[in-house]
């Protein structure tokens, strides 16, 4: 009885990375580059999505954090002005945040006007946290623009808050 050997070609090797695209379909987003879709094979450990925020501010800093998951949201020193009215109540106006997305602008008339604004959401639990001023159309409300309202409803303050 002969025996036959059929040799396949050389595989890669199994990498961390290779098994985390395993376990986790890969989303067209991530690096601005589609990923080739390979066919799903169950994996043999499941593994579970931790919570990791895009950034973290310095934690000898008063920060403001989404009050839902706890992501970090604004430093206390890019804060602007405590005098702002959100949809659901007080709201803050910040100089620039971290962890938010940004929907598409639309025109909307405000309390002070009609401006262009885009709704922003936690990167890390989506939730709608306020928008930002894309463009004001009065004169006296240009020093918006490019800034940031959070309503007071989906933050919390951390770090030093005495």
């Amino acid at each position: 009885m002969s025996s036959r050997f059929m040799w396949a070609p050389s595989l890669p090797p199994i990498t961390a990375l290779t098994c985390v695209l395993r376990c986790f379909p890969c989303e067209p987003s991530w690096a601005g580059i589609p990923f080739v879709h390979r066919p799903h094979s169950p994996p043999m450990v499941r593994m579970t999505r931790s919570k990791t925020f895009q950034a973290y501010l310095p934690s000898c800093h008063r920060t403001y954090s989404c009050i839902h998951c706890r992501a970090h949201l604004a430093n206390h020193d890019e804060l602007i002005s405590k005098s702002f009215q959100g949809s659901q109540g007080r709201a803050y106006l910040f100089n620039s945040v971290v962890n938010v997305g940004c929907g598409p602008a639309e025109e909307r008339v405000l309390l002070t006007g009609l401006h262009a604004v885009a709704d922003i959401y936690c990167e890390n639990c989506k939730t709608t946290l306020g928008w930002k001023y894309e463009h004001a159309f009065e004169t006296s409300q240009k020093y918006k623009e490019g800034k940031f309202i959070i309503e007071l409803a989906h933050m919390i303050k951390d770090n030093g808050w005495e």
